[in-house]
């Protein structure tokens, strides 16, 4: 599958956990958090940059955290950073 709609759509997973704990909905954000790793396992990681790579390896950490708030937040901010990731290196 192609990098640019696989981050994309991570991006879109991690905005979805962070809608789903900011509403206090736990059940939508862990959903949302399975599927946001198993989008990081379909990216190929040869083709991308490798500061993306460190970035990518961080994101299952921040979806194990036990602070809820700063797990929506982490989860906004990584959505954000991937998105701007495909709109500027894989367009």
């Amino acid at each position: 599958m192609n990098n640019k709609i696989v981050i994309e759509s991570l991006s879109m997973d991690l905005m979805r956990v962070a809608i789903g704990y900011n509403r206090k909905s736990i059940k939508m954000a862990d959903r949302f958090s399975e599927e946001a790793m198993r989008r990081i396992s379909e990216i190929q990681k040869s083709n991308i940059e490798p500061y993306f790579v460190k970035i990518l390896e961080k994101i299952p950490t921040i979806l194990l955290d036990k602070d809820k708030t700063q797990k929506s937040e982490n989860a906004l901010t990584y959505s954000i950073l991937c998105k701007n990731y495909a709109r500027k290196f894989l367009s």
